[in-house]
């Protein structure tokens, strides 16, 4: 089992300039998720983990993304293959996907290798049945990711979208509105927050996000000294991914300043 390796100084800051402790895990990852108090992970060669407090679990089987959520534990292959972690085992379920995310209210959504976007309302992902019937979304988007007030995505030229009107049971929503910013991965949280990476590994966490106003209303740059591929957050921890796949884990504290420790 993988330890936790140490700790980094780092400048992460964004209101303040102030250094602070971010611990460094042990191993490396391509891509990692947090949701609904756990945490997976995906590294280049295709192997699960699952972050168990202390250090890192090997699940085993091959996925090239890893999801979790509410929806439960989801993952996509090299073949576009979905799978959902089921009574601790992989099974297959219909349909093909290149990216996908269990965040939305036990939904399911995400794209495939032409970037059209689907998702499958919650009665699909309660089921044990291997016949997901899902519903496609008009627009093209590289990344689509969801939580309790709507869904974000980013398309090919990293244009940022937001989908109104998501609901457990229509999760197709209604329309698209574009959001300032340029990000190539954005990533929602299971209490509605929202980060993305830049295509310079620049971090940025959307700001004035609420029910009342689930757009939001503007970005910060965290302001690392390192650059990341991918991020995501969920209860007060923050996971980050450089383009090593070195793992970096984060507090952010009540007023939303990150602080690392």
């Amino acid at each position: 089992m993988i330890q936790i390796l140490g700790v980094l100084l780092l400048s992460i800051g964004a209101a303040t300039a102030a250094d602070r402790l971010c611990i460094v895990i042990d191993g490396r990852l391509r891509q990692v998720d947090a949701g609904f108090g756990q945490v997976y992970g995906v590294n280049d060669d295709d192997d699960i983990y699952q972050w168990l407090g202390h250090g890192w679990k090997n699940i085993p089987g091959k996925l090239m993304h890893v999801t979790v959520g509410p929806a439960g534990v989801w993952g996509v292959n090299k073949m576009q293959n979905i799978y959902k972690f089921q009574d601790n085992d992989w099974v297959q379920a219909s349909g093909r996907l290149k990216q996908i995310d269990a965040g939305g209210n036990k939904f399911l959504s995400g794209a495939n290798g032409l970037d059209d976007i689907y998702c499958a309302n919650r009665d699909q992902t309660i089921s044990n049945s291997i016949n997901v019937a899902y519903n496609n979304i008009e627009g093209r988007l590289k990344y689509y990711t969801c939580g309790p007030w709507g869904c974000w995505g980013v398309n090919a030229y990293d244009d940022i979208y937001y989908r109104y009107d998501v609901t457990s049971t229509a999760c197709q929503g209604s329309r698209w509105q574009q959001i300032d910013g340029k990000l190539a991965v954005v990533e929602v949280g299971t209490d509605g927050s929202v980060y993305g990476v830049n295509s310079q590994g620049q971090v940025y966490k959307r700001e004035g996000i609420s029910a009342g106003k689930p757009i939001g209303t503007s970005w910060t740059q965290l302001n690392f000294y390192d650059t990341f591929k991918h991020v995501s957050y969920d209860r007060g921890n923050l996971w980050l991914i450089t383009e090593k796949g070195i793992i970096y884990k984060c507090k952010v504290n009540s007023s939303s300043d990150p602080n690392c420790y």
